[in-house]
C-alpha cells in the first residue's frame, strides 16, 4: 500500500477472471475426481458445527455412519472456509466454488508480491500469470477438483516470500507473517506441507548463507574468519527459522494429534491395488503433449487427462537460462536454486526415479509421483519472471508475454458438467457415495473387515433419522436400555440390568478419545460419579464398548481430547498469545517514541 498504484497489481487480479470462468457457470462439476468429497466434507463439518462442536475431529456420518477422525488428519481449513459461506446462506456447491474462486485470486496476489519483491512489478506480473494458468493449476481445479491442494497454493509463495524477508530485513512483521502463512499450508494440506518444508529449509539456508557472506570482509580465510561467517550464517538464519518454528506452534492443534495418533487409522486400502504409486509415473512425452481429459491417471501411457508443464511456462523457463548471467548477487543464486528444484521435482514424476521413491520414504509422502508437479509450477513461475527481470522501462511486453501465458492454456479452461449424486447433498446422497468411493470409507486400526454398507445407510436412505448407535441386537432380553440424548460426538442413555458385568456395543468405530461415563439423576440433573472403560470389541468392526455395573444407571458416551489434543491445543493458544503480546509490546513502544514529552 505504501507503494502506492500499481497497476501490474491490478491487471494481476483482473487476469484471474478468465480462470474463474467455469465457476460462474450454472452448477456444479459433480464429475471432477474430488468434487463430491469437497461437498461431503463440508456437510459432515456443518453437521457438528449446528451441533455446537466448534472444531469437530470426529466425523459421525463417514464410513456409512460408524463414524471416522477426519479433520483430526486431514486439513480442515478450506473445508472451515467453505462453511463460513454456506453459513452466509449459500448452498454447499456453491460454497465449494466460492472457496475455489478466492484460492485463484489469492495465488496469483501472493505469486506477484513475492516477485515484486525482487524482480519488479512487470516481471512479477508475468511469474503470477504463469503460476495462475500453469496447466496442472487448471488439473488441480476442474479435473481433480482438489480443494485443499488448489487453496494450499495460495500460501505457498506467502511462506517463501515470509522467509525471504526474515532473511533481509528481520522484524516482527515478517516472521509473524511466515508463521501464519506456513500454519495456515500446514492446516490447508499437511500433504503439501510435508513436500515443500524441505524445498524450503534449503531455500533458508541458501539465503542465510548469502546474507553471511554479503557481511563479511573480503579476507582470506582463517580460523576466526570461519568463526566469524558461521556466526553472520546463524544469524540470518535464527529470524526465519524462529518464524518457522512460530508456525508449527500455531498450526500444532492439528499436525502433533495428526502425526501421533495418525497410527490408529488404517492406510492399506489407500497404499494398495489403484494406489500403488509404480502405476501412476508420468512418460516423459506427457510433460509436452498437449492432451488434456476428465479421466484419471492409469498405468501406462494411455492416461486420460493431461501431466503436462505447459509449452509457454516451458519455454519461458529455457528463456530464463539466457537472463540467468546477466543476474547478479542473491538473485542468481535463487535462479539457480530454482532451475535446480524444476529439474528434481520433474525427474520425481517419471519412472527414472522409482529408485528413489523405493528407498526414500519423504518421496512417497506425494502418494502420486504426478503430484510433484505441484513444484514445478511454482519454480517455473520464479523463472519465467527472470525472463523480464531486467526489462524495466518496457511496459508492454509484460501484457504481451502475459497473454501468450493466457492464450497457451485457455482451451483446458473448463469443467465437465455433471449430475448431483443420488439423493443430492445430504445424509442419503453421502450414503450411495461411499458405496461407490473407496476413499470415503476409511477406517480406524481395529476395524478388521472395512463395511461396505450398514443398518444407519439403510436408516438415512429411507429417509428415517438415526437415533441412537447402540447396537440392540447384542442387549440380552432381559435387560431395558434407551437412549435419552444423542449428538454427533456423544450419546447419553439409560439402562437397567441385573447382569455383570454388562457390555454395551455402540455401532461407532473404536478411536482413542472415546469416553465413558457412569451418571446419577438427581432433581432432573445428571452428575458425574466416575469413569467407565472404553474398549474396542473384539469382532470385525472394532466398535466401541462400554462396560456397566448391573442396576438402572445413566451413561454418557462422548468424544474427547486425548493428551496430546489437549498439548496441542494449549500450544496454539500460547503462540497466538506470544504473537499478540509481542505485537502489543512493539505498537506500545513505537507510541512512546513518537510521544513528545511535557514542556
Amino acid at each position: 500500500m505504501r507503494r502506492g498504484f500499481d497497476l501490474y497489481l491490478l491487471l494481476t487480479i483482473l487476469s484471474s477472471i478468465p480462470l474463474m470462468g467455469p465457476l460462474f457457470m450454472p452448477g456444479y462439476f459433480w464429475n471432477a475426481h474430488d468434487a463430491r468429497h469437497n461437498v461431503f466434507f463440508i456437510l459432515e463439518l456443518d453437521r457438528s458445527i449446528k451441533d455446537g462442536i466448534l472444531y469437530p475431529r470426529w466425523s459421525p456420518d463417514f464410513a456409512f455412519g460408524y463414524g471416522y477422525p477426519f479433520f483430526n488428519i486431514y486439513g480442515p481449513f478450506p473445508s472451515y472456509l467453505g462453511e463460513i459461506f454456506h453459513l452466509l446462506g449459500f448452498d454447499i456447491p456453491t460454497s465449494v466454488k466460492i472457496v475455489f474462486g478466492l484460492s485463484i485470486l489469492a495465488s496469483g496476489l501472493a505469486m506477484f508480491l513475492f516477485l515484486r519483491r525482487m524482480v519488479g512489478s512487470g516481471a512479477a506480473f508475468l511469474g503470477a500469470m504463469v503460476y495462475l494458468y500453469a496447466p496442472y493449476h487448471i488439473f488441480d481445479l476442474y479435473v481433480r477438483a482438489a480443494l485443499a491442494e488448489a487453496v494450499s497454493l495460495a500460501f505457498i509463495p506467502l511462506v517463501f516470500w515470509g522467509v525471504y524477508e526474515s532473511v533481509e530485513r528481520p522484524r516482527w512483521n515478517a516472521l509473524a507473517g511466515t508463521a501464519f502463512a506456513y500454519a495456515l499450508l500446514m492446516v490447508t494440506s499437511n500433504l503439501v506441507a510435508l513436500v515443500v518444508t524441505p524445498i524450503l529449509a534449503v531455500y533458508l539456508l541458501l539465503l542465510a548463507g548469502l546474507r553471511a557472506y554479503e557481511e563479511l570482509p573480503r579476507e582470506r580465510f582463517s580460523p576466526l574468519y570461519g568463526l566469524m561467517a558461521f556466526g553472520e550464517f546463524l544469524h540470518a538464519a535464527l529470524p526465519p527459522s524462529f518464524g518457522l518454528l512460530l508456525g508449527l506452534a500455531l498450526s500444532a492443534f492439528f499436525w502433533l494429534p495428526a502425526f501421533v495418533e495418525f497410527r490408529y487409522v488404517r492406510t492399506d486400502q489407500w497404499m494398495g491395488g489403484y494406489y500403488r504409486y509404480w502405476d501412476h509415473f508420468v512418460y516423459f512425452f506427457q510433460l509436452f503433449s498437449p492432451r488434456w481429459g476428465f479421466g484419471i491417471s492409469e498405468a501406462g501411457p494411455d492416461d486420460k487427462l493431461g501431466f503436462q508443464l505447459g509449452i509457454v511456462p516451458f519455454g519461458l523457463t529455457i528463456l530464463s537460462l539466457a537472463a540467468i548471467p546477466r543476474l547478479k548477487g542473491k538473485i542468481k543464486a535463487q535462479a539457480f536454486f530454482f532451475l535446480a528444484i524444476t529439474v528434481l521435482t520433474v525427474f520425481l514424476t517419471l519412472q527414472a526415479s522409482m529408485p528413489l521413491w523405493e528407498k526414500v520414504a519423504f518421496v512417497r509422502f506425494a502418494q502420486f509421483p504426478w503430484r510433484w508437479l505441484i513444484i514445478p509450477i511454482f519454480s517455473m513461475a520464479f523463472l519465467s519472471s527472470l525472463v523480464l527481470a531486467e526489462v524495466r522501462d518496457r511496459p508492454v511486453l509484460p501484457l504481451l508475454f502475459g497473454l501468450l501465458v493466457l492464450a497457451g492454456s485457455y482451451p483446458y479452461i473448463k469443467a465437465e458438467p455433471g449430475k448431483p449424486p443420488e439423493g443430492g447433498v445430504s445424509l442419503a446422497g453421502l450414503m450411495r457415495f461411499q458405496r461407490t468411493s473407496n476413499e470415503m470409507t476409511g477406517c480406524t486400526a481395529w476395524v478388521k473387515e472395512i463395511p461396505s454398507w450398514s443398518p444407519f445407510a439403510d436408516l438415512h436412505i429411507a429417509g428415517i433419522e438415526v437415533k441412537t448407535r447402540i447396537d440392540y441386537t447384542s442387549v440380552p432380553p432381559d435387560t431395558q436400555i434407551s437412549t435419552l440424548e444423542w449428538h454427533t460426538a456423544s450419546e447419553l442413555f439409560g439402562y437397567l440390568t441385573e447382569r455383570e458385568p454388562f457390555t454395551v456395543t455402540l455401532n461407532l468405530f473404536y478411536y482413542p478419545g472415546w469416553t465413558a461415563y457412569l451418571l446419577e439423576k438427581e432433581d432432573d440433573k445428571y452428575r458425574v460419579v466416575g469413569k467407565l472403560p472404553v474398549m474396542p470389541e473384539d469382532g470385525p468392526l472394532g466398535r466401541v464398548t462400554v462396560s456397566v455395573p448391573k442396576g438402572l444407571h445413566y451413561v454418557l458416551v462422548r468424544f474427547e481430547d486425548t493428551p496430546i489434543r489437549k498439548l496441542a491445543c494449549a500450544t496454539t493458544w500460547a503462540s497466538l498469545t506470544l504473537i499478540l503480546g509481542v505485537w502489543i509490546g512493539i505498537r506500545g513502544a513505537q507510541r512512546l517514541c513518537c510521544v513528545s514529552p511535557p514542556t
